[in-house]
């Protein structure tokens, strides 16, 4: 979310693989134990002027789930951030 702000994007819909982060961002009030965490993610999404999340499960799109796995795979960190992936990541899909 930081980096889509400081990439000025402020109309965002964030899909997710884990239905439990959708539900922690939507009832925060249910997961104490991440209260500071979910309070950071509130800051941030008032920063949108658009902003959704939602649950695609990992079947529904296997290239993102291979684009993941290759990513961990990487000897380094990948920052990746636009809507073409680079040469690197794209070998193995």
């Amino acid at each position: 979310m930081q980096c889509m702000l400081v990439h000025n994007k402020r109309r965002m819909n964030f899909q997710t693989d884990c239905a439990d982060l959708v539900k922690m961002v939507s009832k925060p009030d249910e997961w104490p134990a991440f209260e500071i965490l979910l309070e950071e993610v509130d800051k941030c999404r008032r920063s949108f002027q658009t902003f959704s999340l939602t649950h695609i499960p990992r079947t529904k799109n296997t290239k993102a789930d291979k684009l993941a796995r290759r990513a961990r795979d990487q000897p380094y960190d990948v920052y990746y951030v636009n809507s073409v992936p680079p040469i690197s990541l794209l070998e193995s899909v």
